[in-house]
C-alpha cells in the first residue's frame, strides 16, 4: 500500500550523520534499524566478566535475528499519519545463560534515552523485586560505566528508578504487589522470566497501559517452564501458534529457541538451537559437564532440558510424559460430539469420579479394540467453580466450557440430575460393561444410576492395591500405542497433572502406586475416570464379581 508520505523519520547516528528513509508503504526501515545497532555499540558497554566495560556490540545472531527485525519493520498508521514499529510486543525464549539481561537492559535503555520519546516511562516488571532488579541492576551499571550516560542519568535506589531529568523519562522496577497502584503510561515494558508469574494479571495491566503511546513496546524474556497449565506456557503455546502464522498477530515479535521434544538433547550439535550463544559467550565446556551429570541423574536431567535445551519439562513425580500421551491422540475430534457415531453400540467400561461441591466431575469411557482401545470423557462443573479452574488451567477452561468440552452447571453446586440424564444417552448409545467409581462420596449416585439404567457400579477405593494394576496396564497400553483419545483437551490438562505416590517402606519392591491428589493441587479427575474405567475393564476381563487385587493388579 503506498501512502501519501515516505517514512521520513530523520535519525542522527551516532556519528553525526543524518539518516533518513524514504520508503514508502509497510517495510523495513534500515536508519531505524542502524540506529538501534549503534546505540548498543556506541553507548552500552557489557558489565560483568571478561566483557565488562567493553563496547556492546552485537552479536550477530542479536542484531539480525531480533534488533533489527524488532525495531526496523514499520508500518503505516493511519490514526497517527505516521510510520510506526510493526511490533508492539515480543516474545524472547531461550536457554538460560544467552545474555538475555545484557540484551533486555540494553533494549530498556534505549527506550529511555534513544527513542525520541519525551516523558517515556519504561517499567522492569517480574514477580517480585528481586527478579524486576535482575535486568534494572544490569542497566544501572550500563548507565553508570557508560561516558555518554552517566552525566545524564540519575539514580533514586530506594525505588530503583533511573531517571533523566532532561526529557522527563524513568525506568523502574514494578511488581505484581503493585498491581492496585498501576496507573502507569508505559513506553516500555521489560518483563522477565513469565514463568516465575503466578497468573497473567500484571501482563494485563501493563498492556492495556500502553493504548496512549504511539511506538510502545512491551519486551517479554523467559526460560522454558514446567507447569504446562500456567499463564507463561499458555503464552508459550499461543507465541508458537503466532510464529507459525504472522498473520494471527502480526503486532507480535517472536523469537524461540525451544529443541524439539523428540530431537537427541544429548546430541552437541542440536543445542545450539536453544543457545545461540553457543561458543560466542557462552561456554561449551559448560555445558558438557552440566550434560554428563544430566546422564546420571534424571533430577539433574531435567534441569538440564529446561534451561539448557529450553524444553517444556514435567515436575520430577509427575506419572507420565506428555509427549507420550500425545502420541496417542489418533485422530483430533473438532468437537466433542464428533465422536459419538463412530463409538455408538460398541462394548464399553465405565469410570467415575465424583466430586466436592465444587471441583470438577469426570466420566470415563473406555472402548475395547482390536488394535486400539477409544476412551470418551464427560465433564461437568458448577458455574461458581468456572473461575476456580481458569485460574488452575491458565484461563483455559472457560474456552473448554464454550466448545463443549465441558459441561458447566447452573449454581455453586454440581447438578446430579444433569450428571444422571448425560450418563443415561450414554447407556441408550453404547453396551455398558459395568461401571467403577471412588467410594468415597459415590454410594446415592451409584443407587440412582444403576436403578434409572440397569448398568453394574461398584466401588473402587483409592489404595495402593486397587490403583497399582490399572495404572500400570494404562502406562503399558500408553506406550505402546494401543489407545487413542482423540485429543481432548481437558483429559491432557488432567493427565498432565497426574502425579503418583508410592508408600514409604515397600519391602517387597512391587513399586505400588496410586494417584496423588495433593502434590499439585490441580484437578486430575479425568485421569482418575480413565483409571478407573480401566479397573472395570480388567474386572470384566477377569470375570470378577469386585475389583480383586490379588486377581488382577499382583
Amino acid at each position: 500500500m503506498q501512502h501519501p508520505t515516505t517514512c521520513g523519520r530523520v535519525f542522527e547516528s551516532l556519528r553525526g550523520e543524518l539518516l533518513e528513509c524514504v520508503a514508502v508503504g509497510d517495510h523495513f526501515c534500515e536508519p531505524r534499524a542502524l540506529h538501534v545497532v549503534a546505540f548498543f555499540d556506541e553507548i552500552l558497554v557489557h558489565t560483568k566478566g571478561r566483557w565488562a566495560r567493553k563496547r556492546f556490540t552485537l552479536s550477530p545472531w542479536q542484531e539480525h535475528e531480533i534488533i533489527r527485525p524488532l525495531f526496523g519493520l514499520v508500518r503505516w498508521s493511519e490514526e497517527h499519519e505516521q510510520y510506526v514499529r510493526r511490533y508492539t510486543v515480543a516474545w524472547i525464549e531461550l536457554g538460560r545463560k544467552n545474555g538475555k539481561s545484557e540484551l533486555a537492559a540494553g533494549i530498556a535503555l534505549y527506550l529511555l534515552e534513544g527513542d525520541g520519546e519525551e516523558g517515556a516511562e519504561v517499567y522492569g516488571a517480574a514477580k517480585d523485586t528481586g527478579q524486576a532488579k535482575k535486568v534494572w541492576d544490569v542497566a544501572l551499571r550500563m548507565s553508570t560505566l557508560s561516558p555518554h550516560l552517566r552525566g545524564r542519568i540519575t539514580v533514586n535506589r530506594r525505588d530503583n528508578k533511573l531517571i533523566d531529568e532532561a526529557n522527563g523519562s524513568w525506568y523502574e522496577t514494578v511488581t505484581r504487589d503493585a498491581l492496585g497502584e498501576l496507573g502507569h503510561n508505559p513506553h516500555g515494558v521489560v518483563f522477565d522470566e513469565v514463568i516465575s508469574q503466578p497468573d497473567g494479571d500484571l501482563w494485563e495491566a501493563l498492556r492495556t497501559a500502553m493504548g496512549a503511546r504511539t511506538e510502545p513496546l512491551m519486551l517479554a524474556l523467559t526460560t522454558a517452564g514446567r507447569d504446562q497449565s500456567s499463564f507463561a506456557a499458555v503464552m508459550h503455546q499461543e507465541m508458537g501458534r503466532v510464529a507459525d502464522d504472522p498473520a494471527r498477530a502480526p503486532h507480535v515479535f517472536v523469537y524461540r529457541r525451544n529443541l524439539p521434544a523428540d530431537a537427541d538433547v544429548w546430541d552437541e550439535a542440536n543445542w545450539y538451537f536453544a543457545n545461540p550463544a553457543l561458543g560466542d559467550f557462552l561456554s561449551i565446556e559448560s555445558l558438557r559437564e552440566e550434560a554428563l551429570e544430566a546422564r546420571a541423574n534424571p533430577r539433574a536431567e531435567n534441569a538440564f532440558r529446561q534451561f539448557r535445551a529450553n524444553q517444556w519439562v514435567q515436575q520430577q513425580t509427575r506419572w507420565l510424559p506428555l509427549h507420550e500421551w500425545d502420541a496417542c491422540v489418533g485422530e483430533i475430534a473438532a468437537t466433542p460430539a464428533w465422536m459419538l457415531p463412530k463409538l455408538a453400540g460398541r462394548v464399553c467400561h465405565g469410570g467415575l469420579d465424583l466430586s466436592a461441591r465444587l471441583d470438577l466431575t469426570a466420566l470415563a469411557w473406555i472402548f475395547p479394540g482390536d488394535d486400539y482401545d477409544d476412551v470418551l470423557w464427560r465433564f461437568w462443573i458448577p458455574q461458581d467453580a468456572l473461575h476456580i479452574l481458569d485460574k488452575a488451567s491458565g484461563g483455559q477452561a472457560t474456552v473448554w466450557a464454550r466448545d463443549g468440552w465441558i459441561t458447566v452447571t447452573d449454581g455453586d453446586v454440581i447438578d446430579y440430575e444433569r450428571v444422571y440424564a448425560d450418563f443415561e444417552t450414554d447407556a441408550d448409545q453404547f453396551a455398558i460393561d459395568g461401571v467403577a467409581y471412588d467410594e468415597w462420596g459415590g454410594e446415592a449416585p451409584r443407587q440412582e444410576l444403576g436403578n434409572r439404567t440397569g448398568v453394574e457400579l461398584y466401588p473402587i477405593r483409592t489404595t495402593y492395591d486397587r490403583m497399582t494394576g490399572p495404572l500400570q496396564e494404562l502406562e503399558l497400553r500408553i506406550k505402546a500405542r494401543r489407545l487413542r483419545h482423540f485429543g481432548n483437551p481437558v483429559a491432557r490438562w488432567c493427565v498432565d497433572n497426574l502425579t503418583v505416590i508410592s508408600p514409604r517402606d515397600d519391602p517387597n519392591k512391587m513399586r505400588p502406586v496410586r494417584p496423588d491428589r495433593k502434590a499439585t493441587g490441580a484437578r486430575i479427575d479425568g485421569a482418575v475416570a480413565l483409571v478407573n474405567a480401566i479397573a472395570a475393564q480388567l474386572t470384566a476381563e477377569a470375570g470378577a464379581a469386585t475389583v480383586e487385587p490379588s486377581a488382577i493388579y499382583v
